[in-house]
């Protein structure tokens, strides 16, 4: 029996406008007349999901989605802003400058479409051996809709005809007592889209809110299912799950329950080596607080962070081998991001920033001649001081030799004193090469 046979369409439970606390004051213009306009042509249409949920919790929703009885074409047709994007699942976007309301069909139960179903019924649904979803365009009612979502807290309807919020999966019992639960019986849910696995855990750590024991549990019990996941969709989770604002709880989240090792390839290093732990802990509390004060991250630094440990250990392989230290590293980079890819496909854009960062790591102690001002000048300088500020906290770089406050002080200095802060570099720089070779020719062999 199915998890939409066993979870039954409760009665909708309809919130009055002073029972919900959403406020249309808090949502997008354009969203409401995506709504109006729908609603006009004789359509149901409400705004839905996150939106919902985050206005009942009293914050500022970021996105705006609406679902509707219409579908995608008589959508397309009522917008001629409007294009339909998606295979698999079927949305359409409209939209108006920079901003872009999301619009989706109501979805219906894929138990309905049996052997004798119409064949264009039948290619808009479609399943592997694992239970996964790889055609979900089939259409039903908003009853059947708030049953395909995934989390009772995502299943809220908002309609601004009538100022009410419909719940049909008793969400608001959740969202009041902070639980994240799955609609439905959550393995079964996994295993349709085992990124669900992944969202859980995001909003869990997100909102603060604890996994119901049940969706927990079937975590643990269905997340090798990730391993079935394109890498390139798995890349756009995980700027969801550390670009968001919550990096460090969703990271502790994944560890908890084992997720590390589906997303990167260096995963049982990282959560073995307390060094690498020190390093991403600092990481992505930074990344949570630059976000919190509307600074951007980009995907490239939290690859570059949580990669570096083993590339590191790549490089001292390399230049036991008598690897020259750059060769080495590049040598090391091609490697770990060649596996690294195999989790999750990055962009070759942010793979050339993420190289440039771990490069700019060897080459900020040079500080000789002409080296600090063009260091200044680079592009990912900003970035690679921020990553070594971040190892010498975590104790991955000697922190007596100062550097990070070298660095600190060189960019807001005139330029007479920047002239005596190289001129102190090169000296110091003298007496190591002349240290290390006395210690080369010490331990040279007796003639």
């Amino acid at each position: 029996m199915s998890n939409h046979k066993k979870q039954q369409v409760l009665p909708a439970s309809s919130l009055a406008k002073n029972e919900h606390g959403v406020s249309e004051r808090l949502i997008s213009p354009n969203a409401l007349k995506v709504i109006q306009r729908l609603n006009t042509a004789n359509y149901q249409a409400y705004l839905v999901g996150g939106a919902v949920r985050d206005m009942m919790l009293g914050k500022q929703p970021k996105d705006f989605d609406v679902a509707t009885n219409a579908t995608p074409e008589q959508v397309r047709k009522l917008f001629k802003n409007a294009r339909i994007i998606g295979r698999r699942f079927q949305i359409v976007h409209v939209r108006y400058g920079r901003e872009i309301i999301e619009v989706t069909t109501f979805r219906g139960n894929h138990d309905n479409v049996t052997a004798t179903s119409d064949n264009a019924i039948k290619k808009q649904s479609a399943k592997n051996d694992h239970g996964m979803l790889l055609r979900d365009n089939v259409f039903g009612t908003v009853e059947e809709d708030a049953l395909r979502r995934d989390l009772t807290i995502n299943a809220f309807y908002y309609s601004p005809e009538t100022h009410q919020v419909h719940d049909f999966a008793d969400g608001i019992s959740d969202l009041e007592a902070g639980t994240i639960r799955l609609i439905g019986d959550p393995a079964v849910r996994y295993q349709e889209d085992p990124v669900r696995i992944l969202r859980a855990i995001r909003f869990a750590a997100k909102l603060g809110f604890k996994l119901e024991a049940q969706t927990a549990q079937a975590i643990d019990d269905n997340a090798p299912l990730l391993s079935k996941i394109p890498s390139a969709r798995l890349f756009d989770e995980t700027g969801k799950l550390f670009g968001q604002g919550q990096a460090f709880a969703t990271w502790h989240g994944l560890a908890e329950h084992g997720l590390l090792s589906y997303l990167f390839c260096n995963a049982e290093l990282v959560t073995q080596d307390p060094i690498a732990r020190a390093l991403i802990d600092q990481a992505l509390n930074n990344t949570d607080k630059r976000l919190a004060t509307g600074k951007s991250v980009t995907p490239a630094f939290i690859f570059a962070v949580i990669l570096w440990p083993s590339v590191a250990k790549l490089i001292q392989e390399y230049q036991h081998d008598q690897m020259p230290a750059m060769a080495a590293l590049h040598a090391a980079a091609n490697q770990l991001l060649s596996a690294q890819t195999q989790f999750t496909s990055i962009p070759k854009r942010f793979q050339v920033m993420v190289k440039e960062i771990w490069e700019l790591q060897l080459r900020l102690p040079q500080r000789t001649g002409q080296r600090a001002y063009r260091l200044l000048e680079h592009p990912r300088f900003r970035a690679a001081y921020d990553f070594l500020l971040l190892r010498e906290a975590a104790g991955d770089y000697p922190k007596e030799e100062e550097l990070g406050q070298w660095w600190t002080d060189f960019q807001t200095q005139n330029s007479s004193e920047r002239e005596d802060a190289v001129e102190e570099a090169n000296t110091a720089n003298h007496y190591r090469k002349r240290g290390k070779r006395s210690n080369q020719r010490n331990r040279r062999s007796p003639r």
